[in-house]
């Protein structure tokens, strides 16, 4: 039981390490290549690349709140969010591998952004895609982890009121 115990644990501190790593390593390539605003086209003006250092959270959001504030809400809380995270994630045992694997993501991508915010000020930020009825904005490995584990999650909600109904 033990050695399954730590199995579990080192497999999670490895999703943890490569999603964190992978974002790091990304945006130390673009810290160091691509100049600010700088435009890179990858695939014909619908995947490009472009650096922004974004000061706020999500879209730049808070990006023009006072210093304190920026300070408590975008770094404070999500230091609470993310440590509890952590705690959860490897102190509740039986939770569905898909949660395990989700949180994983959403943490991983969580830290490298609050990373960012503490060591550089900022979250670099470089991709954008253009769907010519839609575009996103500038993001990063960190966001798309995020959002891969808010992904999971919803799936694994779906499917779980699908299976409950099917029973009932």
């Amino acid at each position: 039981m033990q050695q399954f115990k730590n199995l579990r644990w080192s497999v999670l501190l490895l999703l943890l390490t490569l999603n964190f790593g992978c974002d790091q390593v990304s945006k130390k390539i673009v810290r160091t290549e691509i100049s600010d605003y700088e435009h890179i086209s990858i695939i014909k003006d619908r995947f490009t690349l472009t650096k922004v250092e974004n000061s706020g959270a999500f879209l730049s959001l808070g990006d023009n709140m006072p210093y304190i504030f920026r300070l408590i809400i975008l770094t404070g809380l999500p230091l609470l969010f993310l440590g509890y995270g952590l705690y959860f994630l490897f102190a509740k045992r039986n939770l569905p591998m898909s949660m395990q694997i989700a949180l994983c993501f959403l943490i991983g991508g969580g830290i490298g952004n609050l990373y960012d915010r503490i060591v550089h000020g900022s979250v670099t930020d470089f991709m954008h895609m253009d769907f010519y009825l839609f575009q996103t904005g500038v993001f990063n490995f960190a966001d798309i982890s995020i959002m891969i584990g808010v992904g999971i999650l919803l799936f694994q909600s779906i499917r779980s009121k699908r299976l409950k109904h099917e029973v009932d």
